[in-house]
């Protein structure tokens, strides 16, 4: 049957029977009885069929996503039984947002061609937002609340985010003892709109909405706000895969680190999407499951920010 399909596809691409014969180099009797056998199959009659053309009926204008699904699913079966047999190789498009990107990404990407000397890697580190129907991406790494969408997600780690400042900024003004002090400090915040989902949020608190923070630096790039906390200017509430490091050499404090800085009705994280039936598939799941294992569970970067608390 899946033969058959596969004809039906491409006597629908070439509009005859004889074209699809000739490319086949059969008699054209055999395709034609490879569509026979179809349409009995399904009980349903496929083509309206003349001596000039051949045009889909209603039933099998509805037949036709379906049958490009089960051939595209095919695909990828194939190409995974074969990749089992032998080393992956080929070419991977992967895209991720430019500072996890830099950070994760990129050292991960690195890992994972030493380990498949065969592939090849294109890697795009941006802040657009790729579509995944429109673009030949493999591979899209995202952060935050995912919307609802026919992408495949696999979530590679929980975002949390931490409110920080300097030991500088902390003996200048003072240590906020709750996050309501907050209001009373200097908050570098996000510039974006609308604010990303769960900036400035805290359990319990202002109704688990956003804190009306205010400070001397509104930036869209998170990057420039880190740099400004460490040189002391204010408070920042960033993810903890940006800080962590600072946090871990001491350059920054994390002023609430038993709180989850998080909306508890929201679920943020760090996702790797892909479209499904796309022919890569196969590739595209080797390389997700090398990224959930450099990251770990917990992820390395909260680790290292539990064994220094």
């Amino acid at each position: 049957m899946f033969d058959a399909i596969q004809i039906f596809l491409e006597v629908h691409e070439a509009g005859s029977l004889s074209a699809v014969a000739k490319m086949h180099d059969v008699a054209v009797s055999s395709i034609s009885r490879k569509i026979d056998a179809l349409e009995v199959e399904l009980g349903i009659k496929l083509f309206h069929r003349s001596s000039r053309r051949l045009l889909l009926t209603d039933s099998g204008e509805q037949f036709l996503p379906r049958a490009k699904n089960i051939a595209a699913e095919l695909a990828d079966a194939r190409q995974a039984m074969s990749e089992l047999n032998g080393d992956p190789r080929g070419l991977l498009t992967v895209t991720a947002p430019s500072a996890f990107g830099r950070r994760y990404i990129a050292p991960a990407v690195a890992s994972f061609l030493n380990r498949y000397p065969l592939m090849e890697v294109d890697l795009h580190v941006s802040d657009e937002i790729v579509d995944l129907s429109t673009r030949r991406v493999d591979v899209a790494v995202r952060i935050g609340v995912l919307p609802d969408s026919d992408l495949v997600a696999t979530t590679l780690a929980p975002l949390h985010r931490l409110t920080c400042a300097s030991p500088a900024y902390l003996v200048r003004h003072g240590r906020p003892a709750t996050p309501q002090d907050l209001l009373k400090h200097n908050c570098l915040t996000i510039a974006t709109t609308p604010i990303p989902a769960g900036w400035w949020c805290y359990p319990g608190v202002n109704r688990e909405a956003s804190l009306p923070v205010r400070g001397s630096l509104r930036s869209d790039d998170t990057e420039s706000l880190l740099h400004a906390a460490l040189a002391g200017i204010g408070i920042v509430h960033l993810a903890s895969w940006m800080v962590c490091d600072a946090i871990e050499a001491g350059q920054l404090i994390s002023l609430f680190p038993t709180a989850n800085s998080t909306n508890a009705k929201i679920r943020p994280g760090i996702h790797a999407v892909r479209m499904p039936g796309r022919s890569h598939a196969a590739k595209a799941q080797l390389f997700i499951a090398h990224l959930r294992t450099t990251f770990g569970e917990p992820a390395y970067w909260d680790r290292i920010l539990h064994e220094s608390t």
